[in-house]
């Protein structure tokens, strides 16, 4: 892993609301990457709520190269 700071946990959930806070893309385009595999699979901790493993999104923009740009 780089130098970069990562602006959150490296364990534990985000919703997705922060995932695109992080990783500015519209929800249908996140969700269409998830489909397609460009994206982290998600993971339901209830019925209703859907999150991201917070160490799959930091290994995400890792691949970026710059640590949280698109």
């Amino acid at each position: 892993m780089s130098s970069k700071h990562i602006p959150f946990p490296l364990v534990g959930y985000l919703r997705l609301p922060h995932v695109l806070a992080l990783y500015p893309v519209g929800k249908s385009s996140w969700w269409r990457g998830v489909k397609e595999g460009r994206y982290p699979k998600p993971v339901k901790l209830a019925p209703r709520t859907t999150a991201w493993k917070a160490e799959d999104i930091a290994a995400l923009l890792e691949r970026l190269g710059d640590g949280g740009g698109k």
